[in-house]
């Protein structure tokens, strides 16, 4: 079957696989597919589309390989959701120094509804005076805290969040957001830097006043580029190490 042309606002002098994954990505942002659910197959995308079938391969492929779609052999293709192993701690990259990387056990500080602070406001790109959620957590290894988050989301998309939902829940954070709010993390933008422990980060952390930290701040997306998660974490990196891998 020959390439048609695209209708719509999808630019022309894009590839034409390229044009597929923004409709695909449509659709996700939509929810016409809930995460864990099977997207239709690649011959039934193509006859949607009126494109070939590999030009629908391609644009999946794409999408796989940034953890949008799962692909699973003799099943067909899934959208990626956050109870999946690959993509749990996707956005975590503090390792053991020796050993093997191992989830961290999860402790609740604190979870509470308040105007935004302008600078996360900003970030989150609400107006002034809107709600936001503030959550305060410590990651634990082997019962040692390790990283010290403060979390803000915006409050108009996570309408009934508790300390009591967070603490019930057991599986990972976002699968929580994904399930029960329909917000998904789909990437992130980060900035390092060092910094020294203050006191209430000191007694949180078990480190030393003035102890050396390394500040990750985080700003996560959804569908359509839109900041969904402000996350300023200090990390004790005595045991750990920051890990990236560049390509």
């Amino acid at each position: 079957m020959p390439d048609a042309a695209l209708v719509d606002s999808t630019p022309s002098f894009q590839p034409l696989y390229q044009q597929i994954k923004v409709r695909l990505l449509q659709n996700l942002q939509a929810g016409d597919w809930k995460a864990g659910e099977m997207i239709p197959s690649e011959v039934e995308l193509a006859a949607r589309y009126k494109v070939s079938q590999g030009t629908v391969r391609k644009a999946i492929d794409e999408m796989a390989a940034e953890n949008l779609l799962v692909r699973r052999q003799g099943k067909g293709t899934f959208v990626a959701t956050h109870a999946e192993e690959t993509t749990q701690y996707r956005f975590l990259r503090l390792m053991p120094d020796e050993g093997v990387a191992a989830g961290m056990q999860r402790r609740l500080i604190d979870c509470r509804r308040m105007r935004a602070p302008p600078d996360v406001a900003r970030a989150l790109g609400l107006k002034g005076g809107e709600p936001a959620v503030q959550l305060r957590r410590l990651l634990l290894a082997d019962e040692r805290p390790v990283v010290f988050d403060d979390i803000w989301l915006p409050g108009h998309l996570f309408k009934g969040l508790t300390a009591e939902k967070l603490s019930g829940y057991r599986g990972p954070m976002y699968g929580l957001f994904e399930a029960e709010f329909g917000v998904r993390m789909i990437r992130a933008e980060e900035r390092l830097r060092a910094v020294a422990a203050q006191p209430e980060e000191s007694r949180w952390l078990a480190v030393p006043e003035g102890a050396p930290l390394l500040s990750v701040e985080r700003l996560s997306f959804t569908y359509g580029d839109r900041p969904v998660e402000l996350r300023r974490g200090l990390y004790d990196t005595t045991r750990h190490h920051y890990r990236n891998e560049l390509s």
